[in-house]
């Protein structure tokens, strides 16, 4: 089994990166002291009775959720999800059952807000509410039809023997029988897994286009989400006839960590990282990443990063590209003015329409 071993700018990064959370930290707990102390001195000054007073929340969509709903989950006259939707009653709804606990972060130290519309995930920026809502939505009304969303990668037994198992799997949004699948992984620092705004997205696109598509929920940390990866690229395969897929040049895609994981995959192949003895993927779609290491027998690959990314450098993305390039290697190389880290699906930004390309590209290869 391979294991990965980051390079010492790598590590400076992520260092860099868990520093931000701990000052996040800081400052959310400094904000709510002085929100309390505010609070309580204006109690102080109030005329009216405290049982004649409405309760006080932070989060204005969280109140007007609480005014507009009743028994909690707010809904439109269709019975789906809105903006101001709380997030526990989307984790929470027996629809689900237990796998909705991963549909956003498994540790919530790395999300924010209480409803659909005020989600915001750190490192991520150009998050898109009505995005979160259709997806969140996707699911629930597959559900209830009584179709498959989520699918375990490790036994009852292997979680037992290893509780960190317990918090991954396969969110599948199907495409058209018979089709190519691709696996999209989203980035989180390998500290958190941000599915609803760098890997769901992406893969309910993809299904929209006919293909098979996965978004991998996986153990923070590089080598037990390249070990993850691995298992999930062996699922599918082995079950492949009764999920009507297509197993010929998949495609693996994703964001910041998430791109890591598909670059190191790529490369190495699922039985590098404790996976079955297959083939590697017909071609690698990363976003904003520094990875550099590649081999000679890299699988095409797609880049799209933004020139103001303080995370991942662009230069480096390219200059890795131009290497491979020199062995043959397909690849496609993309640059966006004035874009920082984290866009997902570049919607509302100048990479928007950035996956048609990707979509293109892997056809390219098929």
């Amino acid at each position: 089994m391979l294991h990965i071993v980051l390079t010492d700018w790598e590590v400076k990064v992520l260092d860099e990166a868990l520093d931000s959370i701990m000052k996040q930290m800081i400052i959310m707990g400094l904000f709510v002291v002085i929100s309390v102390m505010l609070l309580e001195a204006c109690g102080n000054t109030r005329q009216e009775n405290d049982n004649q007073e409405e309760e006080i929340s932070v989060d204005s969509s969280r109140t007007e959720s609480a005014q507009n709903s009743e028994g909690g989950t707010e809904m439109n006259p269709e019975g789906q999800f809105t903006t101001h939707t709380a997030i526990s009653d989307v984790i929470n709804d027996p629809v689900f059952g237990e796998y909705g606990r991963l549909i956003f972060p498994a540790d919530t130290g790395y999300y924010s807000g209480d409803t659909l519309g005020s989600l915001r995930l750190t490192w991520y920026s150009h998050i898109d509410p009505d995005k979160t809502v259709e997806i969140t939505n996707y699911m629930k009304d597959h559900a209830e039809a009584g179709d498959t969303i989520f699918y375990d990668i490790y036994s009852k037994e292997e979680k037992a023997a290893n509780p960190t198992k317990e918090n991954t799997g396969l969110f599948f949004f199907s495409g058209e029988p018979g089709e190519k699948f691709a696996i999209c992984n989203a980035g989180g620092g390998f500290a958190y897994v941000g599915a609803m705004h760098d890997s769901f997205p992406h893969a309910l696109e993809l299904s929209k286009k006919g293909y098979h598509a996965f978004a991998l929920i996986y153990r923070p940390g590089a080598q037990t989400a390249c070990e993850d990866l691995a298992r999930a690229i062996s699922f599918i395969f082995e079950h492949a006839e009764e999920l009507e897929i297509d197993t010929d040049c998949y495609s693996l895609w994703g964001g910041s960590a998430g791109a890591r994981m598909a670059a190191y995959l790529g490369s190495c192949g699922p039985a590098a990282f404790g996976g079955e003895n297959l083939p590697r993927p017909g071609t690698v779609v990363m976003q904003y990443t520094g990875h550099s290491e590649y081999t000679e027998n890299d699988p095409p690959t797609y880049v799209c990063v933004g020139e103001n990314d303080g995370i991942a450098s662009w230069q480096m993305m390219e200059s890795r590209l131009k290497q491979m390039n020199a062995f043959g290697i397909d690849t496609e190389f993309h640059k966006y003015p004035d874009l920082g880290h984290g866009f997902g699906l570049g919607t509302g930004t100048v990479a928007e329409g950035w996956m048609d390309d990707a979509i293109a590209f892997w056809e390219k290869q098929m």
